[in-house]
């Protein structure tokens, strides 16, 4: 019996993977990726069917639903909460033909996908597809995926959707993954390049990423690139809240080795707690209350208007930013003892950072949303 059929026979409570995830931060941080195992475990409670349509046997969460599915596991470690994000995979591969969809999720709803976009690299059209070569660098999640996407830009140009990209879709066999990821951010996401050698892809394995799905289930009418970045902010609010639990649980048990007060005892420690807890707290409910209006509109029949795309997109900017200070807070109130390898603390810090690093939340960011109010042009796929 393989591994996936015990985990079907034997459903797996959430809590205990968060708790085994918390377990095996070390020893996932050490190989550079999620182990295969414990991915096959996120499929079980869930992961990556979340998304897939219930008429192929999946969830069919809501975008909030999923944010606090993931933000669970970037709680328990960012590392694996950034490879749970990915399970979005189904709202834009929902932009492929339907049959290859169909192939995709309806033998296996629990499909795991990773992808790499950025940068396109030339294909060449061919008789029976488009050949493939290249390699494409942070391809989060790709060593526990059955499916990896890479992007791809063909002679003739994209005239069907200026300015966004196309990918390939191939099987993992296919792809060839290279250990480049050494980093002290979100160590564990196994992000390394992935490299492809002149394979043929059929054209009906690739599709314009950001472009509109072709389902007619409510999430995959939900914004999708405001819902690619989301999955990924909200990264940032769970390491931070993970930093601020460290504080409410070991502040006051920590002895000063100066013979100081505890630093749960100190003035300055009580207001930057209380400061963090109210920054957090505000960007989580911007982030979550602006999802909840859009998807009210989705699930209405109504279109999201582009101001409200565009404070989609400012939400998860402001949560990737403020979850990055608010574990920057929590590290400095530690004092010295957070400088320890391996510390929580030293941890969070440097996940939360990773996090605010994304392109999704660079600091043009915020001029494009400003530029979006203000009815300016935006770069291309913002909002």
């Amino acid at each position: 019996m393989n591994k996936q059929s015990e985990l079907t026979e034997e459903p797996i409570v959430l809590d205990a993977v968060l708790q085994e995830v918390r377990d095996r931060r070390e020893e996932y941080e050490r190989l550079t990726y999620v182990h295969p195992d414990m991915i096959a475990k996120m499929q079980s409670v869930g992961v990556y069917r979340a998304l897939v349509p219930k008429s192929m046997g999946g969830d069919e969460l809501s975008p909030g639903e999923f944010c606090q599915l993931v933000e669970r596991f970037a709680e328990a470690d960012g590392s694996t909460g950034w490879v749970a994000s990915f399970g979005i995979a189904p709202t834009y591969l929902s932009a492929l033909p339907k049959k290859t969809f169909e192939k995709l999720y309806g033998a296996n709803r629990d499909t795991v996908f990773a992808g790499s976009i950025f940068p396109p690299q030339p294909a060449q059209r061919v008789s029976s597809g488009v050949k493939v070569k290249g390699q494409w660098p942070y391809c989060s999640g790709c060593m526990g995926a059955s499916y990896i996407g890479v992007g791809i830009k063909i002679d003739e140009g994209n005239n069907d959707a200026p300015g966004l990209p196309r990918m390939a879709v191939l099987p993992r066999e296919q792809v060839s993954i290279k250990h480049t990821w050494d980093t002290v951010g979100l160590t564990a996401t196994g992000s390394h390049d992935v490299a492809v050698d002149d394979v043929v892809v059929s054209e009906d394995w690739t599709f314009i990423r950001g472009a509109s799905s072709l389902h007619d289930e409510a999430i995959y009418r939900y914004p999708t690139m405001a819902f690619a970045a989301q999955v990924l902010a909200v990264v940032g609010l769970g390491v931070a809240r993970e930093a601020l639990n460290w504080l409410h649980a070991e502040a006051m048990n920590r002895p000063s080795i100066t013979g100081a007060p505890s630093i749960g005892a100190r003035p300055y420690v009580h207001e930057g707690l209380a400061r963090a807890e109210a920054k957090l707290r505000s960007a989580r409910s911007f982030f979550y209350d602006t999802i909840d209006e859009a998807w009210t509109l989705v699930v209405r029949g109504d279109a999201v208007p582009d101001e409200l795309k565009v404070r989609l997109r400012l939400a998860c900017t402001q949560a990737a930013h403020e979850g990055a200070e608010v574990a920057r807070q929590a590290y400095y109130m530690a004092g010295a003892s957070a400088l320890r390898r391996g510390h929580t603390l030293s941890r969070t810090l440097v996940d939360a950072s990773a996090v605010a690093q994304h392109a999704f939340f660079g600091m043009g960011t915020w001029s494009s949303a400003g530029a979006g109010f203000l009815g300016q042009n935006t770069p291309p796929g913002y909002p």
